[in-house]
């Protein structure tokens, strides 16, 4: 198929293309096109060639409310929710909608409400960046974009008292400015090596959708420690680390593997374990072509 798809999260369109299908992705004014990825199977397009018959979409997959009205006429498509509501009873844009709206998560397609419009899980898939882990490094990691203004949706306040338990590397846009434990943004290569030289992972977020650098942490074969917030306590399993809401629980376990570089390793072990298996490329790329074949028939 040709797929015309928005460059929006570059990480989720980092699997997303790489299933067997041409991938058109708008560029300026109306998209900001490959912006830069090496994504053979994909070539930037303006929107009004996706109409034309010699290049001819066969589906679009839309990830914003302003895309809707961008649909070449005639080209079927499908909405692909990333984030959770505000609120447990916000009402979905396309509340009603005679369509398909794609969540990413279980927990975002229990708290949306989507009315009448039909909805399907299809659950993140990543490249898979192999295990780098080394954990050679007594420190925690972590992963949050905009950490300063997202504020406690993101766990921020929660910093301080985690790094009472051993230093904090955050990653991320706008990371700079938490000061010293700040380590600004990095290309996904580069991250991931960085990733797996620290100890353990923390994810300290209280309300977002489930973030990609969380699976590919775990994929890295890296432990985890994180609140049990949203679509967590579904990803991470027992033996892959420490999940709870209890945060002194959580700041005795960031010192715990920090201490016992042997735990750390084995939970990481377990950790890469579950990720091939539950968050592998292979299966996130089949639901998508069942679900992409069934809807333009």
């Amino acid at each position: 198929m040709k797929i015309l798809l928005w460059h929006v999260h570059g990480s989720w369109t980092n699997a997303f293309v790489r299933g067997g299908h041409e991938y058109l992705i708008p560029g300026p004014p109306q998209g900001i096109g490959l912006a830069g990825r090496d994504w053979p199977a994909a070539r930037e397009v303006a929107v009004s060639e996706a109409a034309l018959p010699e290049v001819g979409a066969d589906i679009a997959v839309l990830q914003r409310p302003v895309e809707v009205g961008l649909v070449p006429t005639g080209v079927p498509w499908v909405y692909l929710e990333h984030n959770t509501p505000r609120y447990p009873n916000q009402t979905h844009p396309l509340k009603d909608w005679p369509g398909t709206i794609v969540h990413v998560t279980h927990f975002n397609d229990l708290m949306w409400d989507c009315g009448t419009t039909r909805t399907v899980v299809i659950e993140h898939g990543v490249v898979d960046p192999g295990p780098l882990y080394t954990g050679e490094l007594e420190r925690a990691a972590v992963v949050v974009n905009d950490p300063v203004r997202r504020g406690r949706a993101v766990g921020t306040d929660l910093l301080p008292r985690f790094a009472e338990a051993a230093p904090l590397d955050v990653y991320g846009m706008h990371t700079r400015r938490l000061g010293a434990m700040g380590r600004g943004d990095h290309e996904l290569g580069s991250l991931h090596r960085e990733l797996a030289r620290r100890r353990l992972y923390l994810h300290p977020v209280r309300w977002t959708s489930l973030g990609l650098s969380l699976i590919e942490a775990m994929h890295l074969g890296m432990p985890v420690v994180a609140l049990a917030c949203t679509e967590v306590v579904r990803a991470v399993p027992p033996d892959a680390g420490v999940v709870s809401t209890d945060v002194e629980e959580l700041v005795q376990a960031v010192a715990d593997l920090v201490a016992d570089p042997a735990l750390a390793r084995q939970k990481g072990k377990q950790a890469r374990e579950f990720a091939l298996a539950r968050y592998g490329l292979d299966a996130f790329l089949r639901s998508w072509d069942h679900l992409l074949t069934g809807v333009s028939g």
